[in-house]
């Protein structure tokens, strides 16, 4: 299990060596509590700046990991894991160095011990348990078999999805935890005799878990786990039960129809073999009847999930049939964005059906002349270039640099001009439309801006270190307002050729960093006084160095951590 999952080297290589250097300090200081190790867990407080809770887990080839600090939060294997990982690596090592396994033990020693003891053993063990004592009451309860069995089958499931209140994320774990073993339970049911019993319960247990989410923060994704099993179960229910196909067809549809499929996987087109043609045609029988009740939609309709239920599951039947002309009639039933347009453009271009493309997506711009969705009118460009119409290709590709002059739409505007050899020209249309833009935005006054302010130039920043055209990159970011990080790129290019220039930058955005006077922002201020020391690293230079150092202790004196930041650059020169 964890044996091949933890080893000091895989824990450096997940965390990282700074990390793993500070999970071993809080090893060794003793801020990991006791380990508990329960099948394909382990889980210990550690002791920081607060207490956190951490869990690691055997995901098969994988060391999956939670922590609630707020790096573990982000996705990093934190120093809390580091040190919970050192800890169970230290308690199972023995005199060998080989680690044994735990439950191997375990097991050894249960299998010479009278049953009369463990009994014994167990009966304590779930007065000290209240989880332990619930799963074993349900089996106990479930044995008697027939309806008794189901009646608390049903009662576990409500008790194991009942919530009050809220669950945040760090609660929903044991919640997820308790279901499964509900799961677990059901999932004895898997057979044939018993698959009756496990379709009902399985479906009221979708039901229940779906309500449930509503109702916490499944962000690990935890309990959608549990009910993507609950969905297996089911399927795997009715291969053993048989049922009758139009009967199916029936239950299929209801449950794919309700809310609770919303947060699912119940999909009749996996069910399709133990449906048969008679179950299909019943399934589609209703599925029609209700598309029958559904309307056209455009932009000005409301939306409902009923709409969105019915609609998937005619999508399903059409994608199944692979009937094209059936799709493209469900897709155009809601044409209520430019979005959706494009959908059906793409379903024709897909089965080489270029005109209709090209049809669907012109309709579509026309039907959202104004700021429409970007992407329709890349597929419209796309297809205008394949058939030759070249400028409309570039007079739309203007459209949407004119309405937002950003990087990406001029990349676009270069990506056409080029194709069609007229860069030069439009490139500088393109530079005197931001000119404008610029200008006009900074004039610009509203009620939230009362008088004119400085010009931004970080766009045309941006545009000159894509081009790779340091002398513009230079005079815009001495034009006006810039974008701090590429203002940061710019230095980083200019290094090699124009260090002095790149210095300058540097000088000039360390500052306005401490100034944000807080840890992470002085983080970034240091690693750019490390490429003021690349630049100053040569003997003749080094005096310069040190009195920039020193300048920076002088004005920055009452920040005490960016000062003992700085300390560390001056006792580990590079």
């Amino acid at each position: 299990m964890f044996n091949k999952l933890i080893t000091p080297n895989i824990l450096k290589n997940l965390a990282g060596a700074a990390v793993f250097a500070r999970g071993g300090m809080y090893y060794e200081n003793g801020q990991v509590g006791p380990l508990r190790e329960t099948g394909r867990k382990i889980s210990a407080r550690v002791e920081g700046s607060e207490i956190y809770h951490v869990e690691l887990r055997d995901d098969g080839d994988y060391l999956a990991h939670d922590c609630s600090c707020p790096n573990a939060v982000d996705g990093f294997f934190c120093k809390h894991c580091v040190a919970v990982g050192l800890a169970w690596l230290a308690e199972h090592e023995d005199g060998s160095g080989q680690r044994p396994d735990p439950w191997r033990t375990i097991r050894d020693y249960l299998e010479v011990q009278s049953p009369d003891l463990l009994i014994a053993w167990l009966m304590d063990a779930a007065e000290q348990d209240d989880r332990l004592y619930r799963t074993l009451l349900l089996k106990a309860e479930s044995v008697a078999g027939g309806a008794h069995a189901a009646k608390v089958y049903r009662a576990a499931i409500e008790r194991a999805t009942q919530i009050r209140g809220f669950l945040d994320w760090g609660e929903t774990g044991a919640f997820a935890e308790e279901l499964d073993q509900v799961v677990d339970a059901i999932a004895a049911l898997s057979t044939p005799e018993d698959a009756p019993l496990l379709m009902e319960l399985a479906e009221y247990a979708i039901v229940r878990v779906a309500k449930a989410l509503e109702n916490l923060d499944d962000s690990n994704g935890e309990v959608g786990g549990v009910l993507n099993r609950l969905s297996d179960l089911h399927l795997e229910a009715c291969r053993l039960a048989k049922p009758d196909p139009q009967a199916l067809a029936e239950r299929l549809f209801r449950m794919e129809m309700s809310p609770a499929n919303d947060y699912g996987d119940i999909n009749a087109i996996a069910y399709r073999d133990l449906l048969g043609e008679a179950g299909l045609r019943r399934y589609r029988e209703l599925a029609e009847a209700e598309w029958a009740k559904i309307g056209f939609r455009d932009g000005d309709s409301p939306y409902d999930f009923q709409r969105y239920r019915i609609t998937r599951i005619m999508e399903f039947l059409a994608e199944a049939s692979g009937n094209v002309e059936e799709l493209v009639a469900i897709k155009a039933r809601d044409l209520s964005t430019a979005y959706r347009y494009l959908t059906i453009a793409g379903i024709w271009a897909a089965n080489g059906r270029d005109d209709k493309a090209l049809e669907w997506a012109e309709r579509g711009l026309h039907a959202f002349p104004i700021a429409t969705d970007n992407r329709l009118r890349d597929f419209l460009v796309a297809a205008y270039l394949k058939s030759q119409r070249n400028e409309e290709a570039l007079q739309l590709t203007w459209v949407q640099f004119e309405e937002r002059p950003i990087l990406d739409h001029y990349k676009k505007l270069h990506a056409v001009a080029d194709r069609l050899g007229v860069w030069p020209e439009q490139r500088q249309r393109a530079l005197a439309k931001l000119a404008d833009a610029i200008a006009g935005g900074a004039a610009a006054v509203s009620y939230w801006k009362t008088q004119p302010g400085t010009p931004d130039y970080s766009v045309r920043l941006h545009i000159a270190l894509w081009e790779n055209n340091l002398d513009d990159a230079w005079a815009a970011a001495h034009a006006g307002v810039r974008d701090r990080n590429l203002l940061i790129e710019l230095a980083g290019r200019l290094e090699t050729e124009r260090p002095d220039d790149a210095l300058a930058l540097y000088r000039q955005i360390i500052p306005t960093l401490v100034e944000q006077t807080n840890n992470a922002a002085y983080a970034e201020a240091i690693k750019l006084v490390r490429r003021t020391e690349s630049i100053l690293n040569g003997p003749e230079r080094k005096r310069e160095f040190m009195d920039y150092l020193a300048e920076l202790r002088s004005r920055f004196k009452p920040k005490r951590n960016f000062i003992k930041l700085l300390d560390e650059v001056s006792r580990r020169p590079l």
